[in-house]
């Protein structure tokens, strides 16, 4: 059976952008058609200041958040990365076998790292190493399957070579996975910059809807997106990103083409009230069953606890054999 892994990482709250360009697939596909483990990925979230408690608050909401919205641990595994120490074992192997050229030319290193050094602040070793520890989170379980925004396929590309890699050199160790990417709203954009992606650790949320706001509050961000100029309702990336973003979020709450879509709008005005009520429509039921879970902390924690152990009995006799295969003694 094919396996799938996937995750999120707690660094902010969980966006409108992570449901359709993630998790809704999870919930609505992979996890149906495939052996599926999904991940808060909490090591990640430790690459950049940040604050420990928050990082607690925001593993254990993105886990309820990710049950609320369907995921079912009699179908998949859902764990906290934390909770099963191979991620970090093999990530060290992996370390000894990316090299440094690889690592510093991923984007999102360029992109971290950049302002950081610009504003005089010291540049942690993890922001340039987290993509191997990325690639352990998903050679660890023998993964097929990596589903992906656009912006992460960079980084399974990496995961694939170092699979690659460290099978010629000690021997076939490692699954080779595969990107795979949803058909519709891959990548949401900021309903404030449509020129960036809907990011939840954005400082400014004007343009974030949050998968936790209230209704009133998820209207008003809409109603307030950035268009582009004329007045013609039109898909084009390029020439109206904010207007092409809007019929994407509509598309994928609704169904349906966002070509096809712009010819049923006269106005921009007629198109944001649409996507506002689509977008309250699709987070209702998450939302109220996020209520509930909250409610009830036992669950989610046993639910953790018990993906942790599955998780850990498929990670361990990977890691054990890469361990193996590169010459580490054994225990006795």
């Amino acid at each position: 059976m094919t396996r799938i892994f996937s995750g999120v990482k707690p660094t902010g709250h969980l966006t409108l952008g992570n449901y359709l360009g993630a998790v809704r697939r999870w919930v609505e596909v992979d996890q149906h058609r495939a052996d599926a483990l999904f991940s808060v990925v909490d090591l990640h979230a430790l690459t950049v200041e940040h604050d420990p408690a928050r990082v607690r608050r925001l593993t254990r909401q993105a886990a309820t958040l990710l049950l609320a919205a369907g995921l079912d641990p009699g179908r998949c595994t859902v764990f906290v990365q934390s909770h099963v120490d191979e991620h970090a074992r093999l990530s060290y192997l992996l370390e000894c076998t990316a090299t440094d050229g690889e690592l510093r030319r991923m984007i999102q290193y360029k992109e971290k790292a950049a302002p950081a050094r610009a504003g005089g602040r010291g540049v942690r070793v993890s922001l340039l190493t987290y993509p191997v520890l990325m690639a352990a989170d998903i050679l660890a379980y023998g993964t097929d399957e990596v589903p992906v925004g656009d912006d992460q396929v960079q980084h399974v590309e990496l995961t694939r070579d170092l699979a690659v890699r460290f099978n010629q050199r000690y021997g076939h160790t490692f699954t080779v996975p595969r990107a795979t990417r949803p058909p519709v709203a891959a990548r949401v954009m900021d309903l404030q910059d449509p020129t960036g992606k809907m990011g939840k650790s954005h400082e400014n949320g004007a343009g974030i809807v949050y998968l936790l706001d209230e209704p009133d509050v998820v209207r008003r961000k809409v109603m307030r997106a950035v268009t582009d100029s004329g007045q013609e309702v039109e898909y084009d990336r390029e020439a109206k990103p904010g207007v092409a973003n809007l019929l994407d979020v509509l598309a994928a709450c609704g169904g349906g083409d966002p070509e096809v879509l712009a010819g049923a709008y006269p106005s921009y005005g007629a198109l944001k009230k649409d996507v506002a009520e689509a977008v309250v429509e699709v987070l209702r039921p998450l939302r109220e069953r996020h209520a509930e879970l909250v409610t009830d902390p036992g669950y989610v924690d046993a639910v953790l606890r018990e993906g942790a152990e599955r998780a850990r009995g498929i990670a361990r006799p990977v890691v054990d054999r890469a361990y193996r295969a590169v010459g580490l003694l054994p225990p006795g």
